[in-house]
């Protein structure tokens, strides 16, 4: 089986990024991620509202960090240290080889392809460094910008399921993308 270290936390660049940890000082971005309708529209999952709430978050993704559970990092440019989004590892299944990936990324930069940058470089760290034989990305049927990131990333389509999720009084279909490590 597995075991995942995320000590010390390992801050990835690419050709334009720098993937860093998030910290109490991003809390007003997170704030503005979280709370925008836009960004959380295919993500069931409360809307962040109170700099509490952004703080709660940040915390509960330091505990996953922490207890080598899941990894989330921070999306930034190079030359500017605003947090521009999140990307991360949830649901870690170490016994199968296997994460799945997800992020998000503030509306502002939608179709620059930092994205799939961003995502192309962590199914590296997560085939290479985290040795998993499986990526994953659970998607909205209806989030196509997410699906072409996939697409372009090499995942396939593994499943739709049809309303298989509960949440806020409506059932929600969701597709599994997955990709092999070659």
């Amino acid at each position: 089986m597995l075991e995942f270290n995320f000590s010390p936390f390992p801050t990835i660049e690419t050709e334009r990024l720098l993937l860093r940890r998030i910290t109490n000082d991003d809390v007003n971005e997170i704030i503005e991620l979280r709370s925008n309708t836009e960004t959380m529209k295919y993500i069931p999952r409360p809307l962040v509202k109170t700099t509490e709430d952004a703080l709660e978050h940040i915390a509960m993704i330091e505990e996953k960090i922490t207890t080598n559970v899941g990894i989330n990092w921070g999306i930034t440019l190079k030359d500017n240290p605003k947090l521009l989004g999140i990307i991360g590892y949830y649901k870690m299944q170490p016994e199968n080889y296997r994460a799945e990936i997800g992020y998000m990324l503030s509306p502002d930069f939608h179709g620059k392809g930092i994205i799939p940058e961003a995502v192309n470089k962590l199914i590296r760290y997560g085939f290479d460094d985290l040795k998993l034989h499986s990526i994953e990305a659970v998607i909205d049927p209806e989030n196509l910008a997410s699906e072409k990131v996939l697409q372009k990333c090499g995942f396939v389509k593994e499943a739709h399921f049809i309303e298989s999720v509960f949440y806020e009084g409506r059932f929600l279909d969701k597709v599994v993308y997955s990709l092999l490590d070659k």
